[in-house]
């Protein structure tokens, strides 16, 4: 096996056992809306503890999941014409795709996460609220690392496209992440 394979796996390996991991937490996110409303619309209670703790539920779902939602190709696209295409001219519009607008995008986002965690953390932030959720720099840090994996995934579809439009493998990757 190739090097440029093996690293595509590891990194498809950590994106969907961080997916899957993170998707665990989305039973607690939705009991926590559910006594939420209640209290709020039953009881006429609103807290906010669990205001925030559903913000911060919902970004480690959304965050983690990133990577193995690209990985699955189960991502917003917009692809009007790319089903006329041959495999190799699709492969090679994801590789634009990823080279020109994907890696730009989110190096960038993913290197300003990793400074607003590495502040929150010197600050040690908490909520602004009185009553609010200690440890805020704990969600930013699972934001930079979220978005890391994010782009790690990036680069292991790049490789694969790579990989395909070379020659090198006859696989093409399915939305299941199975090849054909």
């Amino acid at each position: 096996m190739s090097f440029p394979r093996y690293l595509s796996q590891k990194i498809d390996y950590v994106s969907a056992l961080t997916g899957k991991s993170a998707s665990l937490v989305l039973p607690v996110l939705v009991i926590t809306i559910l006594v939420n409303v209640s209290l709020r619309y039953v009881f006429n209670i609103g807290l906010i503890e669990l205001e925030e703790l559903q913000w911060h539920l919902n970004a480690i779902v959304v965050v983690l999941c990133l990577g193995y939602t690209f990985q699955h190709d189960e991502h917003v696209r917009v692809d009007v014409l790319s089903h006329r295409f041959s495999p190799k001219t699709r492969a090679w519009l994801e590789i634009m795709g990823l080279l020109l607008l994907f890696f730009p995008f989110t190096a960038l986002v993913t290197w300003h996460t990793w400074h607003i965690a590495a502040y929150s953390w010197e600050l040690r932030e908490g909520s602004p609220m009185p009553s609010g959720l200690p440890a805020r720099y704990l969600i930013k840090g699972v934001m930079a690392l979220g978005n890391s994996i994010f782009v790690l995934q990036g680069f292991s579809i790049l490789l694969q496209k790579l990989s395909f439009v070379a020659g090198n493998s006859n696989e093409q990757h399915t939305k299941s992440g199975d090849t054909i």
